[in-house]
């Protein structure tokens, strides 16, 4: 059985597929603060939306170009189901988009600089005609989805146990897009860590370009997310410049159970530079499937696919 396949230890060892879902969601009576009377967690989470339609199109554009140097037919297999899910999640979260847009909170001021950052700055060729080996380059891409990745793993993992939205009154939409993510965030937790270990070449550089993904991915992902909630905040029509970003919200909201710990974002990385590390270590697969098997978006997708076939 290969690293991939490893359960979380507290769940034991099993072979699982990782596979789409074609699921939907209707965001017809989400309100624009979809956790009431908690605008700065709101946004906090919403900066997701932001990122991932345009870096999960980039995930899977990578690991297409990846995709001749892969031998391990398993891992074929799970990097193809990975970039299923990541597609649908691209999809999903672009509807989100949308669906601030018509609450007229437009975000393209702010997506054009992410899809720069994706398509040109991380693009198929080096930025600026930098003197960078295309293999070379495609390893270093591939080593910063595996970090970005690590943190994907340990949000899943944690709004799924996030009780304090559901006490907060969360919109229960957001809430199953959010939690149906995280559950396959948690389900393909080590496919780009072990595409990238393929891939990646041998001993001391894998390792050494393994540190540097995450050297460049934690500060960006931080920047990012304060830039894109202080955006958020900035422009939201029903606040009306009334608020701005601040730490101590942040930290409010966190006390809450409504965001999770800086401790809990930050172990991550020194766990991921470990010499050993697997992200199969990370979260429980177990709480993932038992969400998935509940998930309203989830059922309906399954149950589409069983009249499809009758």
């Amino acid at each position: 059985m290969s690293p991939a396949h490893e359960d979380h230890p507290e769940d034991g060892a099993e072979q699982y597929a990782i596979a789409p879902r074609r699921v939907s969601f209707d965001w017809e009576k989400t309100p624009l603060h979809w956790i009431p009377d908690e605008p700065t967690a709101t946004h906090v989470i919403n900066v997701l939306h932001l990122l991932l339609p345009a870096g999960e199109r980039w995930f899977v554009k990578v690991f297409k170009e990846g995709l001749p140097l892969v031998t391990d037919q398993e891992l074929l297999k799970d990097v193809k189901g990975f970039m299923g899910q990541e597609a649908t999640h691209s999809v999903q979260h672009a509807y989100v988009l949308n669906h601030l847009a018509a609450q007229q909170l437009d975000t393209a001021d702010f997506t054009k600089y992410v899809d720069f950052l994706f398509e040109k700055l991380l693009g198929e060729r080096p930025p600026l005609g930098a003197p960078i080996p295309p293999r070379e380059w495609l390893r270093f891409r591939l080593s910063l989805i595996a970090a970005i990745e690590q943190f994907t793993a340990v949000l899943g993992d944690w709004v799924l146990a996030a009780e304090g939205l559901d006490r907060a009154g969360a919109d229960g939409v957001m809430l199953d897009l959010l939690r149906w993510h995280g559950a396959e965030e948690v389900e393909h937790r080590a496919v780009a860590f072990d595409m990238y270990q393929h891939c990646g070449g041998r001993g001391r550089s894998r390792y050494a370009r393994r540190v540097a993904g995450m050297a460049v991915t934690a500060p960006m992902m931080l920047y990012m997310w304060v830039w894109g909630t202080a955006y958020l905040i900035r422009h939201d029509p029903e606040l009306a410049g009334r608020l701005r970003y601040s730490l101590a919200a942040h930290n409010t909201a966190v006390r809450k159970g409504l965001l999770p710990t800086w401790k809990e974002l930050g172990a991550a990385v020194p766990r991921y530079l470990r010499r050993s590390y697997h992200p199969s270590q990370e979260g429980s697969l177990r709480r993932a499937v038992e969400y998935l098997a509940q998930s309203p978006a989830a059922r309906t997708a399954a149950a589409a696919i069983v009249r499809a076939g009758t």
